[in-house]
């Protein structure tokens, strides 16, 4: 099997993995986004490093890029790209291939992610999965009959955007209730810092990351279980939600805060058991995901073999 080469864009870094089946064999040094405002001139470094690659895997077969934000999927267009300007309507996938000569794939970070567990990860073997990622916001992913949603104009699974509330905070479109307005990596400190100052003690932002609540929680520290039992009460809302709508066989859950495992799982499990009629749970699977930070890398590069192959 020829490797491929996985790029996840973020808008702190980006970085590069050349991938062979769902191994990431090769991690060159990733490129500080903020270090080039100019959209040409951070296109030129990601080509620099590409061909710097290829000098290493002269066989490297194809690109597939992950972005946060949203994609056309069908023409490769980076139509908006969360928290780095200046990349409104970028034809990415026409330029990287004119500059590199091989085939490319763009595709929205969280669907990178979703194809990674759902092909070659902890989705495998189901044709009805939800994808979901936890980390300083909520990215989604969604399979349905054996096959990626992506919606009329390629902006379905924003689960992150769906409502709990609708007279809740107020999402980045202005949407009520957006779910990642409370349960992002920052909105989960704040809300411990509240519940520990209403238990009379004072904790700070660097007290209180999620890896901090998990060893907490683990001595059985009480006000640290009620956090993560508000968590899972937020996101159970939207996994309802989804059950309702889609009547999926699992949901693989990833990142930073699905690290927590069984302290998120468990609650969230027993709120879905109290919520969900039969059809919807006597058979749900609730998931870890199995890639951790590798999966959009290892999503983009499959995907894009995919598409090559297609």
């Amino acid at each position: 099997m020829k490797p491929a080469l996985g790029i996840d864009f973020g808008g702190t870094s980006i970085k590069f993995g050349v991938v062979v089946g769902c191994e990431v064999i090769a991690t060159p040094t990733p490129i500080a986004t903020q270090s080039f405002p100019e959209r040409d001139a951070l296109i030129d470094e990601i080509c620099k490093v590409i061909a710097s690659i290829r000098e290493d895997f002269p066989d490297l077969a194809v690109i597939g890029v992950g972005v946060p934000g949203f994609v056309n999927f069908a023409k490769g267009e980076i139509v908006n790209l969360t928290n780095v300007p200046g990349w409104q309507n970028v034809p990415f996938k026409a330029i990287l291939e004119e500059k590199t000569g091989l085939p490319v794939t763009v595709e929205n970070d969280a669907n990178a992610m979703a194809y990674a567990e759902w092909k070659l990860g902890a989705g495998q073997g189901y044709e009805h999965l939800v994808c979901l990622t936890l980390g300083t916001g909520v990215g989604g992913g969604i399979i349905a009959n054996n096959a990626m949603v992506r919606g009329g104009n390629f902006g379905a699974g924003e689960l992150g955007q769906t409502s709990i509330d609708y007279r809740g905070r107020a999402g980045t479109y202005g949407n009520p209730g957006a779910l990642e307005e409370y349960i992002g990596n920052r909105e989960i400190i704040q809300e411990a810092i509240r519940f520990y100052k209403h238990d009379g003690i004072q904790k700070t932002v660097e007290d209180l990351t999620p890896a901090d609540l998990s060893k907490l929680a683990s001595y059985n520290d009480e006000t640290a279980l009620a956090v993560w039992d508000w968590v899972a009460e937020k996101l159970a809302c939207t996994l309802m939600n989804c059950c309702y709508l889609l009547n999926p066989q699992a949901f693989v859950i990833g990142g930073g805060v699905a690290k927590a495992g069984d302290l998120i799982l468990n609650p969230l499990r027993e709120k879905l058991e109290k919520w969900l009629i039969g059809p919807h749970i006597d058979t749900l699977e609730l998931i870890p995901a199995q890639f951790g930070n590798e999966a959009g890398i290892i999503g983009c590069a499959a995907l894009a073999l995919e598409q090559a192959e297609n």
